[in-house]
């Protein structure tokens, strides 16, 4: 058991590393061959963030646990939605614009329920998978044209890259190309091993303490991926960037649900586990419900509201983890 959790740390430190690496090298390269600051934040800078994740969700697809791969989806966005966005607003109120409320908070409750609906009326298809990615695209083509017609910089994916921004300072330093190239190639390679590693000593730690795998991926494989959102989210929160902050924070939800949901479906199309659809998924609605009227109210999650948050959180990781 303790090889298990070891090569299962390892194997998550390995990840977010390579993730890290990955979004760096990428955006270094893409910003020699041309591409636009608003174009990378669209695509480099809301897909790389969102690596460990990805990678972490097809690997245990792949390997024939879906409980883990959707276990790490619903599991991550709890995370974000309670434990990021408390701990945030614990450090700094989190002002809310309200156009960036509705639109991706309100598009992150409706895949989600969506996704609820799904998991009992059916399980989960390819071609719901593809919808899920057609959906991704309209939404980031509508990102793109709001953004360069109206110049709307409050949408979640323009916040997410100022998150990552104001996470790291070194994201834009001058060097040759070749060396941003070795970076990207270094971090594919590290989120791929890691990713590899993270899941088979999750799937061997699940068998040896008799825990479903898809309270596995809830519990330590959501936090653990996670966890570079964390850091983004109370960085920005230091710095009372409030509104990229709370971006930052759907952003990923949304990634999380329509690309890493689609490619899921796609590569592993079947039920979802009966833990993520008569528990997980109902509080995942509730709480992005609840995060609407929170910032509804008083246009604001002040620090008792992030609190409240935050010990919600904590009790259903407990609920999870002893009564599932």
């Amino acid at each position: 058991m303790l090889l298990a959790i070891l090569t299962l740390l390892v194997g998550l430190v390995v990840l977010i590393v390579g993730g890290e690496l990955l979004v760096r090298g990428a955006v270094r390269v893409a910003e020699r061959a041309g591409m636009s600051q608003m174009l990378i934040g669209l695509t480099i800078v809301g897909f790389g963030t969102s690596s460990p994740e990805l990678v972490a969700s097809i690997e245990a697809a792949l390997a024939g646990s879906p409980g883990i791969a959707w276990g790490n989806i619903a599991g991550s966005n709890l995370a974000n939605s309670l434990l990021i966005l408390g701990v945030a607003s614990i450090i700094f109120p989190l002002a809310v614009l309200r156009g960036q409320l509705w639109r991706d908070g309100g598009l992150a409750l409706i895949i989600t329920a969506a996704l609820w609906y799904i998991a009992n009326n059916g399980g989960i298809t390819v071609a719901i998978g593809f919808g899920f990615l057609a959906i991704m695209g309209v939404y980031l083509g509508y990102v793109y044209w709001a953004e360069k017609k109206y110049h709307i910089t409050d949408t979640a994916v323009h916040e997410k890259a100022e998150a990552l921004e104001l996470a790291d300072t070194h994201l834009h330093m001058d060097q040759p190309i070749w060396r941003s190239v070795l970076v990207l190639f270094a971090g594919i390679a590290l989120i791929i091993l890691g990713g590899k590693w993270l899941v088979e000593s999750a799937i061997d730690l699940a068998r040896m303490i008799g825990m479903s795998e898809a309270v596995i991926g809830l519990t330590v494989i959501a936090i653990g991926t996670s966890l570079p959102e964390l850091v983004t989210s109370v960085i920005a929160a230091y710095k009372k960037a409030s509104a990229v902050a709370l971006g930052n924070i759907l952003g990923s939800n949304i990634f999380n649900l329509l690309l890493i949901g689609g490619i899921t479906a796609i590569v592993s199309p079947g039920s979802i586990p009966v833990e993520i659809s008569s528990f997980s998924l109902p509080l995942l609605v509730a709480a992005s419900i609840l995060l609407l009227i929170l910032a509804a109210t008083g246009r604001k999650i002040t620090r008792w509201e992030g609190a409240v948050l935050l010990i919600v959180y904590l009790g259903q990781l407990l609920y999870s983890l002893t009564a599932i």
